[in-house]
């Protein structure tokens, strides 16, 4: 069966490989119809571009798969809420769903007042504890 546990572990794994390449360990995934259509984790030091989040890598991936920009009828699953960078895009994405892991009280979009598309769907808390505790980690083994 086939839940959103199941899916943000998946997500979850992307961001053990963004961890494996020093980069901010965050992790998504673009699923349609119950298929993953797009993997992603954060690329910014690796590809030395500071737009290169797990989001926004998704969001190529999956219109690229698709052949078309929007992405409705689609679900982002993100180990960490999205910037408002990645929020503004997800909003011209038009993605249906959003099911977000992790709050980020500082840099993410929900305490900056912003919105997704109207129609969008969001979803906080999925294996909130685990996809938290990975950032906490990574930034406090760089202090």
């Amino acid at each position: 069966m086939f839940t959103d546990e199941y899916f943000m572990k998946i997500a979850l794994q992307e961001a053990y490989h963004a961890l494996e390449k020093d980069e901010v360990p965050i992790g998504s995934i673009i699923v349609s119809n119950n298929r993953i259509i797009a993997k992603a984790h954060n690329l910014t030091e690796a590809l030395n571009d500071v737009t290169a989040h797990a989001e926004m890598q998704a969001i190529t991936s999956a219109a690229n798969y698709l052949g078309g920009k929007y992405l409705q009828n689609c679900t982002l699953y993100v180990t960490m809420e999205p910037c408002v960078m990645c929020s503004g895009a997800l909003s011209w994405s038009q993605i249906s769903k959003v099911i977000i892991g992790a709050r980020d009280q500082q840099r993410g979009f929900i305490n900056k007042n912003l919105s997704l598309h109207p129609k969008t769907e969001i979803v906080l808390g999925i294996l909130e504890d685990e996809c938290s505790q990975l950032v906490k980690d990574f930034f406090k083994s760089k202090r």
